[in-house]
């Protein structure tokens, strides 16, 4: 009697296997976990924009990080005993960066999010009240989404990290020297990077009192305009006339009996 293949597999092999296969399996929850704040991200942006023809949010973007990246870190914290153990101790697997044009957008963002009934915050560390020794300016929230597979739940943590479009440039530029330079940038440069993050804090203290003073000349001045009312005229003429009566649409006209597809009472 022949042995299956499978028999002559040693044992080391088939715990490398099981390992590779739990690890894919990880990385794949932690996909979906981004797909799930994406998509709430998105439909808060979206709805934002209709109610208020404005949106705290200008742009967004994921990562997840490469296996190899996550597979170092866990080295360095010392999380190698099992897969479960890498989950619960590395939280940035997952992230996303939300980019917005003001302060107060940042934190707008964060209470819209942290509301959402299904996403459990774990932690908050605010670099924007309390900014890092080298000027670095964020609020970072790390949060719980449930991914539901056919079999099983998931509580997935990613990382949300909102900044304003200056904090988001000076980071980018700091990353860029801190990879050029290995880590070991000259301190004239950190002294540089250091005043470039103040001068893009006062930038975002200057873009945001510029917007107050917007918002107060415009309700002083009675100039906002609904774009909603506006959207209401961008639908076809003969879609809007199932809604409202000839004279909404042209006040210079008077209203006409509708027919009996229109909701106007018609005079006998």
């Amino acid at each position: 009697m022949h042995e299956s293949a499978d028999s002559h597999v040693p044992p080391d092999l088939e715990e490398l296997v099981r390992v590779r296969q739990e690890f894919e399996g990880l990385m794949l929850r932690y996909k979906f976990g981004i797909d799930e704040m994406m998509t709430k991200i998105n439909i808060l942006k979206e709805e934002f924009a209709h109610l208020h023809a404005y949106t705290p949010i200008e742009h967004v973007e994921s990562r997840l990080k490469s296996p190899e990246s996550i597979l170092k870190k866990a080295v360095r914290k010392g999380a190698t005993e099992s897969i479960d153990d890498l989950a619960a101790r590395l939280h940035d697997i997952a992230g996303i960066r939300i980019t917005c044009s003001f302060i107060s957008d940042t934190y707008r963002v964060y209470e819209m999010l942290a509301a959402q009934h299904d996403v459990s915050v774990v932690e908050v560390r605010d670099y924007i009240k309390a900014p890092k020794a080298n000027g670095y300016q964020s609020l970072h929230m790390i949060v719980e989404v449930p991914v539901f597979l056919s079999a099983t739940t998931h509580l997935v943590k990613v990382e949300v990290q909102i900044r304003t479009i200056a904090m988001d440039f000076w980071a980018s530029l700091e990353h860029k020297i801190y990879y050029k330079y290995d880590g070991a940038v000259p301190q004239a440069l950190l002294d540089k990077l250091r005043d470039a993050a103040e001068t893009a804090s006062r930038l975002d203290l200057t873009m945001e009192h510029l917007h107050d003073d917007v918002l107060a000349l415009d309700a002083e001045n009675d100039t906002f305009d609904d774009p909603r009312q506006e959207r209401r005229y961008d639908l076809p003429d003969s879609i809007l006339r199932l809604f409202w009566p000839e004279s909404a649409l042209n006040p210079s006209r008077p209203a006409e009996p509708m027919t009996d597809a229109g909701w106007a009472p018609v005079q006998i």
